[in-house]
């Protein structure tokens, strides 16, 4: 398989995609701390975002470019979550964060020249199941949280709007597939 050539980010660029992800994970890490209800947290439904985000860098600018925006978003959503969540949580959402995103984007890439829906879809399924299972392992066990329906329940969640994000990620796509 012959080497692929991605165009750089410019600094701006990585900027704003690390503005974006730290946000992203900063709010998912709020919002997973309140259950909608037995099975489900608000952070189930904000945080399959970041693997849209990682997937439309990984497409435009290559697997090294997502995987610093993946490793600055780390740190600082880390840093960040530590004032505005519990550090139980802060750490569970860094290592469950980093691993997801390492994971999605191996296989994004490994898959980057088949249908283009099949990168996306299975890279998201295969990073939301090991960040799920990391997080909430890390997170609530040994706690009075219901965290084993929690996880399965945000699991199906995670996994129905990584379907859906097939649309925004098809639609963007094409704009940041052209040359700046």
């Amino acid at each position: 398989m012959k080497q692929q050539v991605f165009p750089q980010m410019s600094a701006t660029q990585l900027l704003i995609a690390i503005g974006i992800m730290c946000s992203i994970v900063v709010g998912s890490n709020i919002l997973v701390q309140f259950p909608v209800n037995d099975w489900l947290t608000w952070g189930a439904i904000t945080y399959p975002v970041a693997f849209l985000v990682a997937d439309l860098l990984n497409r435009r600018f290559g697997p090294g470019a997502a995987r610093r925006v993946a490793a600055f978003g780390f740190i600082a959503a880390v840093v960040v979550s530590f004032w505005v969540a519990t550090p139980r949580i802060a750490i569970a959402s860094g290592t469950a964060f980093l691993l997801a995103q390492l994971l999605d984007i191996g296989v994004f890439h490994r898959l980057r020249q088949q249908s283009w829906w099949r990168a996306p879809l299975l890279a998201g399924i295969a990073g939301a199941t090991l960040d799920t299972f990391a997080f909430f392992t890390i997170a609530f066990a040994g706690t009075d949280m219901p965290w084993v329906t929690l996880l399965f329940g945000d699991l199906a969640v995670k996994l129905a709007l990584n379907v859906l994000m097939l649309a925004p990620f098809r639609a963007l796509m094409w704009n940041l597939a052209r040359p700046a």
